[in-house]
């Protein structure tokens, strides 16, 4: 069976975060390490093959994606593991680095496939979204052991949630509209839960937005294929404007996973000042969205909770434009007179990863590289 295992690995402990350019060598020393092998020895010398991988670096560290054939989950995250361990062992520059987390995904298409298969009352329900919503249960780790359905089970999700909002740390509650004590009109501390909801679940909405595009870009890859033409189930890529939807394909995907990567790490680093360009704003808008289904599967979606939600997206987004993309009556507005006299950027599929502005920061791998322009669907 094929497993996804994720991998996070971290610089020591003390160390300078990573520049621009060291984050391009660590992600060629990795890339490398992992072109040199192709099977992977397991526990008690079972053979675990190793499929494809995914380096994702970041200034703290690197996110890994490692798809392997196992005969079990436990042979592959072990595996794993060892593989990820010994390859920075061996190569000086990382030796210094950690294994913080490894933990084992089915792919797509078997999860599908597994759940298809299940019956009694325990059953997933019939359409897409429920599954996924379903799934999203399992991005935000072990919550207390109570019964489920249970209101101990929303009280010990509630508080697991509100837990993680400090890791938020580019911004304060008052972004989600929480009056700080002291403040002009009602003193306390008014819509602090509702906010430190809204903000612990854009945390947990991180994971589910990350290992959605890990799967979305590893089937289009695996079929060689586009969003509009793949026979696999997409997660999320498939929520992008659908008039583009014959160029996503595996290039695509993972020059938009690299850029959801680098904005959910400004965001939980505190570095972040604004959205850099336009597959960012879709890229925050599919994690608003990841962050609303997370509550709702849960029953915390109430009226408060929603409303903070909403004050942070307006906050943070500076206009509306991208929501253009989803209206077909609204193709090439941008390169219009009417879109020039409005003030509309470019917001063609060509111009996405291009920053708006001199601060805007893209990820290398993710940037438009006009000396080098390499067509869509081919490798990188």
């Amino acid at each position: 069976m094929t497993y996804a295992v994720s991998v996070d690995t971290r610089i020591a402990n003390g160390s300078s975060e990573m520049d621009e350019l060291q984050r391009v060598g660590a992600g060629a020393l990795l890339e490398d390490g992992f072109e040199s092998v192709e099977e992977i020895e397991g526990p008690d010398g079972m053979e675990v093959g190793l499929r494809d991988t995914f380096v994702g670096v970041y200034p703290g560290g690197a996110l890994l994606k490692v798809f392997v054939d196992a005969p079990a989950l436990e042979f592959a995250e072990q595996a794993v593991r060892e593989l990820v361990e010994e390859l920075l062992d061996r190569t000086e520059l990382l030796s210094d680095w950690t294994v913080e987390r490894c933990e084992v995904e089915l792919q797509s298409d078997l999860a599908k496939e597994s759940l298809d298969a299940a019956d009694g009352p325990d059953a997933p329900p019939d359409d897409v979204e429920s599954r996924r919503a379903r799934l999203m249960g399992l991005a935000g780790g072990a919550v207390p052991t109570v019964a489920p359905g249970t209101p101990a089970e929303t009280a010990a999700i509630r508080s697991k949630i509100r837990t993680m909002a400090p890791r938020l740390a580019a911004f304060g509650l008052g972004m989600f509209g929480a009056r700080e004590e002291g403040e002009e009109g009602e003193k306390g501390t008014k819509g602090t839960e509702d906010a430190e909801l809204a903000a612990g679940a854009l945390i947990w909405g991180t994971d589910v937005l990350l290992d959605e595009l890990f799967q979305d870009a590893h089937a289009l890859d695996r079929e060689e294929t586009n969003v509009a033409e793949c026979d696999s189930p997409m997660w999320l890529l498939d929520e992008l404007p659908p008039r583009y939807a014959l160029q996503y394909d595996a290039r695509f995907a993972r020059r938009f996973l690299v850029t959801a990567i680098a904005l959910t790490t400004r965001l939980t680093e505190g570095s972040f000042k604004e959205l850099s360009c336009v597959a960012e704003e879709l890229a925050f808008k599919l994690l608003l969205r990841d962050a609303e289904v997370t509550l709702d599967t849960f029953g915390l979606l109430d009226e408060g909770v929603s409303s903070a939600l909403e004050c942070f997206a307006d906050l943070v987004y500076e206009d509306m434009d991208h929501e253009w993309l989803y209206d077909d009556s609204t193709d090439g507005i941008d390169e219009s007179e009417m879109g020039a006299a409005l003030g509309i950027a470019p917001m063609g599929i060509s111009s996405w990863f291009t920053p708006f502005n001199k601060d805007g920061y893209v990820h290398p791998y993710a940037a438009d590289d006009p000396d080098n322009e390499k067509p869509e669907g081919t490798a990188p």
